[in-house]
């Protein structure tokens, strides 16, 4: 990354003029292979991360690449990541350490993705927190809560898939099943993020 990330300290929080409890999930440093975190960052922190230019030199390098092989091998090496459903000790379900009750859907290969945007943002059941254009640019990654007292991160998953088979005909790639799940951060201008989370953009 061009710029660096760093802790959040009592400093750098936001006031609101009405508390909003904004959730905190683990960040990681390039490559994928690294599974040691390097903070905690909260949704609003990697709204501004893939909002600005601070990963649009990498994202466009690798929507340059003809082979998705080399394409991957590239992503791998050179983008940061997140795992938006928790704050983890290390990059695996079994160390994780606080759940954020955000649930990650990944969606490859969508061939109207404006289209598919104003689907989701308008969808009557479920409310986006985050969604963003994947780093390929050819997917977008869909970022909801969940309520981990009505059911578990796995069949809310599985229930959300098959729900966007059936009213949208999407595919959701089936690793966001794991609570683990890494997500690289990209560049996306037009990124959208809840109003709810308003007090924070303006701040900045």
């Amino acid at each position: 990354m061009n710029k660096e990330v760093k802790p959040e300290t009592e400093s750098d929080k936001v006031n609101f003029t009405h508390s909003v409890e904004i959730p905190k999930f683990s960040y990681f440093k390039k490559p994928i292979k690294n599974t040691l975190p390097y903070c905690s960052l909260n949704l609003f922190d990697v709204y501004l991360l893939i909002k600005d230019n601070t990963n649009k030199q990498v994202t466009n390098e690798l929507r340059a690449f003809t082979s998705e092989k080399e394409a991957k091998k590239y992503k791998a090496s050179n983008f940061d990541y997140v795992t938006f459903s928790g704050v983890f000790t290390a990059r695996n379900d079994k160390s994780l350490s606080q759940h954020s009750l955000l649930l990650t859907i990944d969606l490859d290969d969508i061939s109207n993705l404006e289209e598919t945007k104003k689907q989701l943002l308008n969808d009557e059941y479920f409310e986006t927190e985050l969604l963003f254009i994947s780093p390929s640019g050819k997917g977008l990654k869909w970022i909801v809560k969940i309520d981990l007292s009505q059911d578990t991160h796995r069949n809310y998953f599985l229930e959300i898939s098959n729900y966007l088979l059936q009213t949208y005909n999407l595919i959701v790639d089936p690793s966001g099943k794991d609570i683990s799940r890494a997500c690289f951060i990209g560049h996306d201008s037009e990124v959208f993020i809840n109003p709810i989370y308003q007090p924070y953009e303006e701040k900045f």
